[in-house]
Formats: C-alpha cells, sequence, structure tokens
C-alpha cells in the first residue's frame, strides 16, 4: 500500500456478480479490446480467514498480522518493480498493482494483503491534479484556495469510470492470490482528504486546511459531504471488486482537537459506515468489515468504537490496557507496535511483540504497526515481527 498521504452522486455500476462463488472460467473472464479481464466472480476458496474471523471478534488459534504500507520500498523487488514509473501510472495499471500487492505475501507468512493504491486517488476523481514530486511527495498542481474553488470540482463521480482500474487491480488480485489470505480494501476519510486538497500536499500544521473550518465552515461541511459521498461509493465499488475488508484511513486526525473533530471528521466516519452497509445490503454484496484508522484521535476512541466499524486502528501512542477500556469489548483492537521498533535486534522485537500481545490480548486482536513501513526497514525486521506475533499468540492460546 502506498503511504496514506491503504462522494457525491456517482453510482457504483449495476448488475454486479457477489464477490464470491465458484463459477468456472469461462464465467471468470469478459472479453474486452485488447485483451481479456477477471471478473469479480469464481474466487478461489479462502483458506486462510483468521484475519476475518479476528475482525469479526470470533476465536482464533493465532493472532492475525499485516502491516501497513507492507507493499512499500523497504522491498528491494518493490524498488525494482518500481523503477522509472510514475508512482501514479503505477497505481493506474491493475497488474502492478497485483504485483506490488503480492510481493510481501512471497516473503512472509501474513494473514492479509492490501491492495496497492493511494488515498489521493479519490482527489484525482474529483478533477484535481496531482503529481508525484521526488523528495517531496504527492503534489496539487491546483490546491483549492478560495471557497469557490469547490465549483471546479466534479459534483458527480462515477466511481466505475473514475476509479475502475482500482476495482479491476482488486479483482485480478483477489484471483491472484489463489485463496492465500483476504484481500483488504481502502480510502482515505474526507478529513484527510479535504486537508491535502486546501494544503496541496504534505503539511507540519495543515494551517490552510484548519483555516477553512473557523473560517468557510459551512463551504467545509459542503466538500466534506462531498468526499463521503464519493468515499462510501468507491468503498462499496471495491466490495464488488471482490475486496474482503475495508479500511478507512484518518490519517490527519491528529491535528484536529476534540471539538474539530466531533464536528468536522466524526460525522463523515460514522456516515461513511452505515451507508456502505447499507449499500452493500441493496446491492447483494458481501457484509465485509470495517477498519477505521484515525491517527492520534485519542480523544476519541469511545466514539469511534461506536461509530459503526468491526475494528479500531491504533497508533503507537496509547497504552493497550487504556484503549481496551475505552472501546469495550464489541470491537477488535487493530496496532499498534512503534513501526520504529523494527530497528532493534530481532530479540528485542520479539520481546516486544510478546508485551504487545499480553497487554492487548491474543482475541479480538489484530497485530500490526501503529503506521506504516518506512522505506529504509529491514525485510528481515519485518519477518521477526510476523514470525513473532504468530509464535507468541499461539503460545499464550496454548498455555492460557
Amino acid at each position: 500500500m502506498a503511504a496514506p498521504a491503504g462522494r457525491g452522486g456517482g453510482g457504483t455500476g449495476a448488475g454486479r456478480a457477489a464477490a464470491g462463488g465458484n463459477g468456472g472460467a469461462g464465467e471468470r473472464h469478459e472479453r474486452m479490446e485488447g485483451g481479456e479481464r477477471l471478473l469479480p466472480k469464481g474466487f478461489p476458496k479462502l483458506k486462510n480467514d483468521t484475519f476475518l474471523r479476528a475482525a469479526r471478534g470470533e476465536q482464533t488459534e493465532h493472532t492475525p498480522v499485516w502491516c501497513m504500507r507492507q507493499a512499500g520500498r523497504y522491498l528491494p523487488e518493490f524498488r525494482e518493480t518500481r523503477a522509472a514509473q510514475d508512482f501514479f501510472a503505477t497505481c493506474r495499471s491493475p497488474k502492478l498493482c497485483c504485483e506490488l500487492t503480492l510481493q510481501p505475501l512471497r516473503r512472509f507468512p501474513l494473514d492479509a494483503a492490501i491492495i496497492f493504491s493511494d488515498i489521493l486517488v479519490v482527489p484525482q476523481a474529483l478533477g484535481m491534479e496531482v503529481v508525484m514530486v521526488p523528495g517531496k511527495g504527492p503534489t496539487f498542481t491546483e490546491p483549492l484556495k478560495e471557497v469557490e474553488d469547490l465549483l471546479k470540482l466534479r459534483q458527480k463521480v462515477d466511481v466505475t469510470a473514475e476509479l475502475g482500474y482500482v476495482f479491476q487491480a482488486i479483482t485480478l488480485t483477489r484471483h491472484s492470490l489463489e485463496g492465500r489470505v483476504p484481500l483488504i480494501g481502502f480510502s482515505g476519510a474526507p478529513w484527510t482528504l479535504m486537508s491535502y486538497m486546501i494544503e496541496g500536499g504534505g503539511s507540519t500544521t495543515m494551517a490552510k486546511a484548519k483555516s477553512w473550518l473557523y473560517r468557510h465552515p459551512e463551504a467545509s461541511h459542503r466538500l466534506l459531504r462531498l468526499l463521503a459521498d464519493v468515499v462510501t461509493d468507491y468503498l462499496v465499488g471495491q466490495v464488488a471488486a471482490g475486496a474482503q475488508a475495508l479500511q478507512l484511513f484518518e490519517s490527519h486526525a491528529g491535528h484536529l482537537g476534540p471539538e474539530q473533530f466531533q464536528d468536522f471528521a466524526l460525522p463523515y466516519i460514522r456516515d461513511i459506515a452505515r451507508a456502505v452497509k447499507s449499500k452493500l445490503k441493496e446491492e447483494a454484496l458481501p457484509l465485509v468489515p470495517m477498519i477505521i484508522f484515525a491517527k492520534d484521535a485519542h480523544y476519541a476512541l469511545r466514539d469511534l468504537a461506536h461509530a459503526g466499524y468491526e475494528v479500531v486502528g491504533l497508533d503507537w501512542t496509547i497504552r493497550p490496557q487504556e484503549a481496551r477500556a475505552q472501546t469495550g469489548k464489541d470491537v477488535t483492537l487493530q496496532g499498534n507496535l512503534d513501526p520504529c521498533a523494527l530497528y532493534a535486534p530481532k530479540e528485542k522485537i520479539g520481546e516486544l511483540v510478546k508485551k504487545m500481545l499480553e497487554s492487548f490480548g491474543t482475541q479480538r486482536y489484530i497485530a500490526n504497526l501503529g503506521h506504516g513501513l518506512y522505506p529504509d526497514m529491514s525485510p528481515e525486521h519485518v519477518g521477526a515481527f510476523v514470525e513473532a506475533v504468530h509464535a507468541h499468540s499461539r503460545h499464550i492460546n496454548k498455555h492460557s
């Protein structure tokens, strides 16, 4: 997954097959101009459902583990695949996204895959130009500056037309996984997307975006509503394409105080969960588990636990016991090892993982990092983290 910097109108397409089934080869392909494209049906039977069972609060023999940004630059094969290829051109290539998604699965016994993409494909679908500038990161050529700039955005987005390449990547990857592990789809949450669209890229303060919340609250809500509607259709489209779980990234939650979060982030996080589940039912699609990851939103954990998501993701700055106390027993927690812990010797990584598992407990829990993997991390240390989660959780379960 690319670094999270894993919608008004447009429908998600009619007549989709539910993401599952055992159709024959003829049913799994359709003839397209220039070749064949896999269809979102006839998927191989899932062999390892540990992640999905943990997400739903069911008993597991071991604690499942995956890593945010597990398809990333820390892998030499990732760097080789991405060499001399424009970042967003890569995101628009289903074949390359599939390959990048599968690479960490070939190295590590991970319990889930997450599609390689980027949260900023949503602003692109709204008509904004985003380029990846070497040494700087994602950059908007014309960020939103005035309220009038909202008129430049598409007010109705056909996600199949604008983001169909993501759906194709999900379908291809789901087939290519051959049932090894579930596939996670994702999107950025409205406030995080809005902040990028106004800042024009990364920011340490988000001052431009936050000024909109104070100076233009009504316009901010219009933009957030537009984004929420598009994100909803986008996530439903991902499930129709074969995604077996969804994660919503509110990566910039920490830039908001409790009141701003309550006004400008939480309502849209709730609405997306409710609308996605409603549309999945309407379209007879699987009701997949949903994960909310609101980085640094410690003040909102109780609210997030009741926002309609099966899983609440945590960053590394909160104690597991405190998170359990605030979220209760009805949601699964995900996280939250400090990514920098993977710079430690392998033995130390094992000790930290053991402590984390003992703190969270091995049930209703998905092991992960508190944020994404960094480019200079050792693949061997990532492997040590994954193996330690499996080994220690099995040992704890066996002796509990």
